[in-house]
């Protein structure tokens, strides 16, 4: 028998935000963002999380991504969000995500951040929470420009792939390890572990995990991340770079929405 591990989803399961929620609002300040792309990203987005582990829903919603990130540069993205990160990203961190952490790694378990979002956001949170090992969207660039082709896209089976790759590579035993996830659409990565349980689940979750007998976490407490920058060594500028994953949609829907109410309540 191998090691056992833990597969954390990120958002709203170890963050109670989207991890790139904040994002809209300079991407579309310098341009990268039209007002068309903000109603089509959030049908994208909308899509994504009804669809859940739809092929053609997650292959619409990954395509359409990719066509608009591409011919980004991904030092001026590197930029806004090294300009933006402590004003904008202060996603908070279930103190019970990072007490069960915790738990696990002190148990001897990996623990691994499995997530929708870019890779050059996710590992660095990962960092902030004393995790090195992530499974993220990873965007293919050429000449220093999202290339508009994805790499990998870390949704629904392709996680359980990835998950199944890492396994092979480190010797997991995926019977004796641990998932954990909100959404329904994670119920394949859910389903590969002999441990899986729902945080916060949405109802779709809810239904499943009752109809197998999965734990039913319910994550209340957030700590602001801020407070973890502080406790923990500085994030180089360079890994702190935004991903363009289902993230980036996530952000231009809520800029979206932001932007109306405030344009309403300026209009009345």
């Amino acid at each position: 028998m191998g090691r056992s591990a833990a597969f954390f989803d990120l958002d709203k399961t170890v963050i109670a935000k989207s991890s790139a929620l904040a994002f809209g609002r300079p991407f579309y300040r310098d341009g990268l963002i039209t007002r068309r792309d903000v109603v089509k990203s959030a049908y994208a987005q909308l899509m994504f999380r009804l669809g859940g582990t739809d092929e053609q829903t997650m292959a619409r919603t990954r395509d359409y991504l990719a066509a608009l990130c591409k011919g980004w540069q991904v030092e001026q993205v590197r930029q806004i969000v090294a300009e933006t990160l402590h004003e904008l990203i202060n996603p908070y961190v279930y103190a019970e995500a990072a007490v069960l952490i915790a738990e696990h790694q002190a148990a001897g378990r990996d623990v691994v951040l499995v997530s929708a979002s870019g890779e050059e956001m996710v590992r660095p949170i990962g960092e902030l929470l004393g995790v090195t090992d992530v499974i993220a969207t990873r965007m293919t660039v050429r000449d220093g420009r999202y290339s508009g082709e994805v790499e990998f896209y870390a949704a629904g089976p392709s996680k359980v792939e990835a998950v199944n790759e890492l396994a092979a590579a480190r010797d997991y035993d995926l019977a004796d390890s641990y998932a954990y996830s909100d959404s329904y659409s994670d119920r394949p990565l859910l389903e590969c572990v002999g441990h899986p349980s729902v945080v916060n689940p949405d109802r779709q979750l809810r239904k499943l995990a009752s109809e197998n007998a999965w734990p039913v976490l319910e994550f209340r407490h957030p700590i602001p991340l801020g407070r973890r920058l502080r406790e923990r060594p500085a994030v180089p500028v360079a890994a702190a770079a935004l991903g363009v994953g289902v993230g980036v949609a996530i952000g231009i829907a809520w800029y979206g929405r932001h932007r109306r109410t405030r344009t309403a309540a300026t209009t009345a």
